[in-house]
């Protein structure tokens, strides 16, 4: 069902989409999770946090679903990060793509070869 619910609608094969439809019309309750679940997504992908997230965030507060009232709250204690990754420009996607890539490293080399040689291969040639 989560892989349902998250998958984009037009990356969802037809026939997924109609089971899904199906299950949404049965059950009130998924069919607002659903619906809170795509808007967040919206969010999201789109960066409308300045704009969208309060309303979110009351809507999602407001519902019978425990689970995302409870994130929603847990969203509030942090408000000022939660905004500045929706809106700013500014990440730490490089960053944390060069961890990865000395964690790779660092893992391939595992029992071979001490500090000298993963510091030949991490840093780049002077």
């Amino acid at each position: 069902m989560a892989r349902l619910i998250l998958t984009r609608p037009d990356n969802r094969p037809e026939a997924r989409s109609v089971l899904l439809k199906e299950i949404r019309n049965r059950c009130g309750e998924l069919d607002d999770a659903c619906a809170l679940v795509a808007r967040f997504a919206s969010i999201l992908v789109n960066r409308r946090g300045q704009e969208k997230l309060e309303q979110w965030t009351l809507d999602a507060e407001a519902s019978t679903l425990s689970e995302l009232h409870g994130f929603a709250s847990r969203l509030r204690k942090d408000w000022d990060a939660v905004m500045a990754g929706l809106t700013l420009r500014w990440n730490s996607g490089p960053v944390e793509g060069h961890v990865n890539r000395i964690k790779m490293i660092k893992r391939q080399m595992f029992g071979r070869a001490k500090l000298g040689l993963l510091r030949m291969r991490v840093l780049p040639a002077s």
